[in-house]
């Protein structure tokens, strides 16, 4: 296939990639993920090279290669770029952080606010070409509110603290078959505590309607709107969204947005989709 765009989304377990041909179509494919911050240039080689490169068709000639990712920031970002050019020697690479793509998936060429609310969380205000304004989201233990893990963080410290009915801590602790000792010990003790907190999100969404995980929820986007998006300063400007936690929880977090004052945008789970039509059409999304 000749003259392919490549364009990946990657968050640290689990990496999109789109293969657009403007005369074959679309194809997708999946690999592990890729950090830039987190993992060696030997790491993410290995990840190309071995799992990408075996699904692309024969004889594909990629022209461009777009990447997205969590961790992706200079000085990180040049070591992604050079081994993805040790495999596309002549394709034209471009390395981005996640939330350059949250931006151009979800405001295309325009202005605009865009938000992530996955494992982690994120913001940052856009002037249709660059990030002009970032709040620094400092990760799940000092920051990262609204975001899957925090939210677990916090649904543990009600639980255990016993400030939620006890019925709802028998039924979490008989669903993942945990002990308050095991719990501390995956928190405290075991490596990426942050996953294992945000695998406790599809409890929190099968009691989203119980009046305490209710107001977990709306208690922690108001966090994210008072601590983050309001800093920059533009309550006139809709407020997009990508992730996983801003998809499932869209009706509270709506909810949230309309009680602080803001307006709702776009609401998305994934950016691929936007990001090939960004990439490939040149023209803003939603037009």
């Amino acid at each position: 296939m000749e003259n392919c765009t490549l364009i990946a989304d990657s968050g640290s377990t689990k990496t999109d990639w789109i293969l657009h041909s403007g005369k074959h179509g679309i194809f997708e494919y999946h690999t592990t993920g890729i950090n830039a911050v987190r993992d060696s240039e030997d790491a993410m080689f290995s990840v190309l090279a071995e799992q990408l490169m075996p699904q692309l068709p024969p004889a594909t000639h990629i022209t461009q290669i777009f990447f997205y990712g969590a961790g992706c920031i200079p000085p990180f970002s040049h070591k992604l770029q050079q081994c993805i050019a040790r495999l596309f020697p002549k394709s034209h690479t471009e390395v981005e952080s996640d939330l350059m793509g949250a931006a151009r998936a979800l405001c295309g060429n325009s202005p605009g606010i865009a938000c992530i609310l996955g494992t982690g969380s994120n913001s940052c205000l856009y002037d249709g070409k660059h990030i002009t304004a970032n709040v620094s989201p400092l990760g799940f233990i000092l920051g990262d509110e609204g975001s899957g893990a925090v939210l677990g963080r916090h649904l543990l410290g009600l639980l255990l603290k016993d400030m939620l009915p006890t019925s709802l801590k028998e039924a979490f602790l008989d669903q993942y078959s945990l002990t308050p000792t095991a719990i501390i010990e995956k928190v405290y003790r075991q490596p990426q505590p942050n996953r294992f907190l945000a695998s406790l999100v599809p409890f929190i969404h099968s009691h989203r309607h119980t009046e305490g995980i209710h107001r977990l929820l709306t208690e922690q986007f108001t966090l994210f709107l008072t601590r983050n998006v309001a800093h920059y300063g533009h309550p006139e400007m809709p407020l997009n969204f990508t992730g996983s936690i801003a998809k499932i929880f869209s009706e509270e977090l709506q909810e949230t947005i309309h009680a602080q004052g803001f307006k709702t945008g776009r609401i998305i789970q994934k950016p691929i989709q936007e990001l090939t039509a960004f990439h490939t059409t040149q023209s803003p999304i939603g037009e």
